[in-house]
């Protein structure tokens, strides 16, 4: 249990200049002989999801639905592999703060034009499911249209996560 204050390990490592280091990263998360895309400048940015064991696609898969949401899944930025990696390496992990700063990061940013329809925003809904749930908690009465995302289920996880021969 933290205390008021208190900096997690994961939030800890992240701050330090050294910080997490890639290589452990993608030995980690990657299944053998893959690793992260690379910029043109030599940087790894993130880690394609074909590139993910099966446990890191499971992880994967629930931070982006529920935890730090994103408007999609086929890749793994950076920071968000450096959390993946620091759950699997059982650090401790604030969650909540997480989520508070992901909301407060969301709410500052200015809203942005769709390039072919000026009239619809390109930006992702952050966290529907939170939406809904304050709404229903305040009688806001709820209907959604559609699921939001499957629940992830044993069939989910070999449907989506498990790596596909080549």
């Amino acid at each position: 249990m933290l205390e008021e204050r208190q900096e997690c390990e994961f939030s800890q490592r992240r701050n330090r200049a050294d910080g997490f280091d890639e290589e452990a990263i993608a030995q980690l998360l990657c299944t053998p002989g893959q690793d992260f895309a690379w910029t043109a400048a030599g940087r790894r940015v993130r880690i394609m999801c074909t590139s993910t064991t099966t446990l890191t696609h499971m992880w994967m898969a629930l931070l982006l639905s529920n935890v730090l949401p994103s408007d999609h899944n086929s890749d793994l930025p950076l920071p968000k592999c450096q959390l993946v990696y620091a759950i699997l390496t059982r650090m401790s992990v604030h969650v909540a703060q997480l989520i508070a700063d992901d909301i407060y990061l969301f709410a500052g940013m200015p809203l942005t034009r769709h390039p072919v329809d000026p009239d619809k925003s390109n930006r992702a809904l952050g966290f529907p499911a939170l939406i809904m749930g304050l709404c229903q908690s305040f009688g806001v009465p709820v209907t959604p249209s559609k699921v939001i995302r499957p629940p992830i289920t044993r069939a989910f996880i070999e449907k989506y996560c498990t790596p596909r021969p080549a």
